[in-house]
């Protein structure tokens, strides 16, 4: 799951089927993996939308 979670963050223009085949084949259902995929496409865009903005951190 992190390997997917990590190409996806990193380098989403390589994500093939084969990355969600994987997934199933060590247990993932459809479900799983797109709960997986929405978690962390909504986390990079929260991210770059902060960014964008130019929001820090809270102490």
């Amino acid at each position: 799951m992190l390997v997917y979670v990590e190409k996806l963050t990193l380098e989403p223009w390589n994500m093939v089927e084969a990355d969600v085949v994987r997934l199933r084949e060590v247990g993932f259902s459809d479900t799983d993996i797109l709960d997986i995929n929405q978690v962390t496409a909504y986390y990079a865009y929260v991210n770059r939308t902060a960014d964008g903005l130019g929001i820090g951190l809270e102490d």
